[in-house]
């Protein structure tokens, strides 16, 4: 799901003006001697590359209180006067729960190979422990065998942020229980799913659920953790990765496959150039070093403990043997750079660079444009932890969206956004780069988190009073992207 903020929020302290004038000088008068190569693209996406949607259980599915589903913290969130600006609930959404046969007619019809789905946590487990609801999985097995008769694969997402209000009340992600829960959780769906749903993705964005709903109060559980204690939620969620990976292992069908997806911080090199593209690379390991890195390295890097001091989580080598358990795939969330770097002498080898004020965004100010981190995301992942395979989880834009008055919506500016952004992606497959797919975010407008029904992200626009589904422009020009392999 789209992160609030928390591109912004993860911007470096910039160097004093005459530092960085320097620095800018330096890399513009070497540029001519140190920039790689220009590569012409190939003229298309390799062959069998995988092209799908995604959205989130919470978002889309609506159905609060049907067959024996537990409350979710966010049902509690958006109960509290002020919460969500527009003061909405996901209690019925887009009503996927019930109307999921027209939207997978909708994928069909878009030429969509792939769904990436969330399942709910308080579905499963209404108290988010002990006896499982008999009913919880039904509808994903209902869902996944629509999928399935119209040649979609099914991708399901184990956590996209709904968890149990019972496990919040009993401490959440502070509390390390809730971690071991959600590997008894991952286990229960690996054996009932995992005969048709071959690709398992833990847990959905840990930066933005941890972030906004845990240091900023934005997000549900609205709390305003001190560093220590955020640390430590930090430290409990990948964990819980690592417990469900290897549940995912124990439990699931021979063969299937498992991974993270996760909205990597992302740094780009102001200029590319050698030394520039370098310090990206140590900038975006750094940004990621309680998530991403420490999942991949199995350890926190050493200045992230020694910037966390006192307020470090509490760890054991045991557990970092779990984090890192090896995992298929990496999933990366991918909407905007993070920050634009220099190379510098001086430690830690990284200047950032500030976004000016007049820096172009879509519709949601946080997203800001900056297409060719869909080629330095990837990138990145791939030369720091040598990832063999990798998806583009989510990758979208929100717009303004005003429908005709024949009730078309020509969103130009989405298009405009995603034939640029899949422009770098092509780069990136293009070089070799292991890039094996691609979902959109999202299929259908929703519930947009505290943004609520404000903001749109989808394919297909959706009428919320009526639940009318009405495919956009840019569900035509994904069509033709897909048909053709390559851009459009």
């Amino acid at each position: 799901m789209p992160i609030k903020l928390t591109r912004r929020r993860t911007l470096l302290a910039a160097a004093g003006a005459s530092a960085l004038a320097a620095a800018t000088y330096g890399s513009a008068h070497t540029a001519s001697r140190t920039t790689p190569s220009p590569r012409r693209l190939a003229a298309g996406f390799p062959d069998g590359f995988s092209w799908g949607t995604a959205t989130s259980a919470y978002q889309v599915e609506g159905a609060a209180y049907a067959d024996g589903r537990g409350p979710s913290i966010w049902d509690t969130f958006t109960r509290e006067p002020g919460r969500i600006r527009d003061g909405s609930t996901g209690d019925v959404s887009v009503d996927h729960y019930h109307r999921y046969k027209e939207d997978v007619a909708l994928m069909k019809a878009m030429g969509t190979r792939t769904y990436r789905f969330s399942i709910a946590w308080p579905r499963v487990f209404p108290e988010g422990r002990g006896a499982a609801n008999p009913k919880g999985l039904d509808f994903y097995d209902r869902l996944v065998d629509e999928l399935l008769a119209a040649g979609i694969e099914p991708y399901a997402t184990l956590y996209h942020w709904d968890l149990p209000q019972a496990l919040q009340d009993r401490g959440g992600w502070e509390a390390r229980d809730t971690a071991q829960a959600f590997g008894d959780y991952a286990a229960h769906v690996a054996g009932r799913l995992t005969d048709r749903v071959r690709h398992v993705f833990t847990i959905n964005e840990m930066q933005t659920f941890i972030e906004q709903g845990h240091e900023t109060g934005n997000f549900a559980p609205g709390l305003k953790l001190p560093r220590g204690r955020l640390n430590q939620v930090r430290h409990h969620a990948v964990l819980a990765h690592g417990l469900a990976v290897q549940a995912v292992r124990a439990s699931g069908c021979l063969g299937t496959k498992v991974g993270p997806a996760e909205n990597i911080a992302t740094a780009l090199p102001a200029v590319e150039t050698i030394e520039n593209i370098k310090a990206a690379e140590l900038a975006t390991r750094e940004l990621n070093a309680p998530y991403l890195t420490v999942m991949m390295e199995g350890r926190y890097t050493d200045a992230w403990l020694a910037k966390a001091g006192r307020d470090a989580p509490r760890f054991t080598d045991g557990e970092l043997k779990i984090i890192s358990s090896k995992v298929d795939f990496v999933g990366l969330n991918v909407y905007a750079p993070s920050q634009y770097v220099l190379a510098s002498e001086a430690a830690p080898g990284f200047t950032p660079v500030p976004f000016p004020s007049s820096h172009p965004h879509m519709a949601s100010s946080w997203l800001l444009l900056g297409p060719e981190a869909l080629y330095w995301a990837p990138r990145h992942a791939a030369r720091l932890w040598p990832v063999k395979d990798i998806f583009i989880t989510e990758n979208g834009a929100s717009a303004a969206d005003e429908p005709t008055l024949d009730g078309a919506v020509h969103d130009v500016d989405r298009v405009m956004y995603l034939r640029n952004c899949l422009m770098h992606l092509q780069r990136a497959t293009a070089e070799g780069i292991p890039v094996r797919g691609y979902f959109l975010w999202s299929l259908l407008d929703n519930f947009e988190w505290a943004d609520g029904y404000a903001t749109r992200f989808g394919l297909v626009h959706v009428d919320y009073a009526t639940q009318k589904r009405t495919p956009k422009l840019s569900a035509a020009f994904y069509r033709e992207v897909i048909s053709r392999n390559a851009l459009a």
